[in-house]
């Protein structure tokens, strides 16, 4: 098995300028006219942190390149600084966004390798650009259908009847849980909005509890700003299911032709293992690996995508050959 590569810097970055003023952070590592590699971080919200996707690529072979979705990480303005801009932050914007990195950089086709929320995103933008994608790579497969949505917020309670109960009282009559928080995190006192974040911030520690790996806690006890940013856009978009049109499950046929590793951990009780299922059925040609060992996320599945992208690279090192 392919093991990860070791730590790398970027040698690049910069920010691309978008027509409603939002900037798109973007850094590039690896080799500047390698296979080029888009990684597409989770949340949303979540931002690239400290760097540990570069370590899934081998640096003498790709030009990787990593972007903190709009209104979080390095982009600008981060979410909590524009709450009335809000409703301009859509999946097709963020696809949008991608499109204008690429053109920035000079990019005809890359990878993409996401993981929760950014396979999500980088089936979203396959589909909207198939032409610009030459493989995909996928770990802790979500495609944020309402059934997901549902999941992840109201019916895994049934394991954690104590902890769900004070989550969900947020909730009005009629309103989903999922949409309270939404509302909750756009309130105009900011003692609701961090109350609420937090609140949020202790149910996604909660849901990840049966994870091998996981440690008990919130998911961002020592950042509340990160805590806050999160937690707004990720019930922003989950509230309008991904702001997906068309649930990507009912177009995977279309992704046909598109070579795809999918790689899901057995444990993962926030994302079942199903909808990794239902997409690899759905996609022809897709390739699925259940992880045994781990939830959502671990050195197993991370040295997956690691062989995965080696085979990628082998693949267009031969048709250039040929």
């Amino acid at each position: 098995m392919a093991r990860v590569y070791p730590p790398i810097e970027p040698y690049a970055s910069g920010l691309v300028p978008r027509p409603d003023g939002a900037q798109i952070y973007w850094e590039s590592s690896g080799d500047p006219v390698g296979i080029p590699a888009l990684y597409l971080h989770g949340g949303p919200g979540g931002g690239l942190g400290a760097g540990g996707y570069r370590r899934r690529f081998d640096p003498a072979r790709y030009r990787i390149v990593g972007v903190d979705q709009r209104g979080c990480g390095h982009s600008i303005p981060n979410v909590l600084d524009d709450l009335d801009g809000l409703d301009d932050n859509t999946t097709p914007a963020l696809i949008a966004d991608l499109e204008a990195v690429r053109v920035e950089l000079g990019v005809e086709r890359w990878v993409l390798h996401g993981v929760s929320w950014g396979s999500t995103l980088a089936l979203a933008y396959a589909l909207a650009h198939p032409d610009r994608v030459s493989a995909v790579v996928n770990a802790a497969v979500t495609t944020t259908s309402r059934a997901e949505v549902e999941w992840i917020t109201e019916t895994v309670g049934a394991l954690f009847p104590e902890e769900w109960e004070p989550f969900a009282a947020a909730h009005r009559p009629g309103e989903r849980v999922v949409e309270a928080y939404a509302r909750l995190l756009r309130d105009p006192d900011a003692a609701v909005r961090a109350q609420a974040a937090a609140a949020w911030d202790r149910w996604e520690g909660v849901h990840v509890s049966l994870d091998p790996l996981h440690a008990p806690g919130p998911l961002h006890p020592a950042d509340t700003r990160l805590q806050q940013t999160f937690a707004t856009l990720v019930t922003h978009y989950w509230a309008h299911d991904g702001f997906l049109d068309e649930p990507i499950l009912d177009r995977a046929g279309e992704l046909a032709g598109i070579p795809s590793v999918l790689i899901h951990g057995r444990h993962d009780v926030s994302g079942p293992a199903i909808t990794a299922w239902r997409l690899h059925r759905a996609w022809p040609g897709s390739r699925l690996h259940i992880v045994e060992s781990e939830g959502h996320g671990g050195p197993e599945m991370m040295e997956l995508v690691a062989r995965a992208t080696d085979e990628f690279a082998d693949s267009a090192e031969a048709s250039r050959v040929g």
